[in-house]
């Protein structure tokens, strides 16, 4: 993809975000942000836990329009991923996502949303952990 159609792409999914929005019955909500820019996100992670796949992922925020975009592409692109891929991903695959080209003058801002998806994947895991056992009959 040529840098036009990545800018082109990074605005289209700034003015139309893909799996904005609350999920109502999130196994974790965790924010994200930075303060020295401004720039917040919210991740609502969903996990099939017999599967350890993502059953729903969305965000809300407020930001540059890299950081918003970058949240609605990895939304879009992780939707059914597994937690171990999302914990494998780096911060070269998430530019790699959002447009190398053109997120590489802002690699804090295009990484916010995978940051703060990977803590809500440690927290479910930790909740995992935790959890009481459930009782059977």
């Amino acid at each position: 993809m040529d840098r036009q159609a990545i800018i082109e792409r990074l605005l289209d999914h700034y003015e139309y975000p893909r799996y904005h929005g609350p999920l109502a019955d999130a196994d974790v909500i965790m924010p994200g942000g930075m303060p020295d820019c401004g720039d917040q996100v919210t991740i609502y992670l969903k996990v099939d836990p017999e599967r350890e796949r993502v059953a729903g992922l969305r965000f809300e925020g407020q930001g540059c329009s890299v950081s918003q975009a970058s949240a609605s592409i990895l939304a879009e692109a992780l939707q059914g991923a597994s937690l171990v891929a999302i914990e494998a991903l780096d911060d070269a695959a998430a530019l790699e996502l959002v447009g190398y080209e053109v997120a590489r003058a802002r690699p804090r801002c295009a990484t916010l949303a995978l940051h703060t998806l990977q803590a809500a994947v440690l927290a479910y895991r930790r909740q995992r952990r935790e959890a009481p056992p459930q009782e059977t009959r």
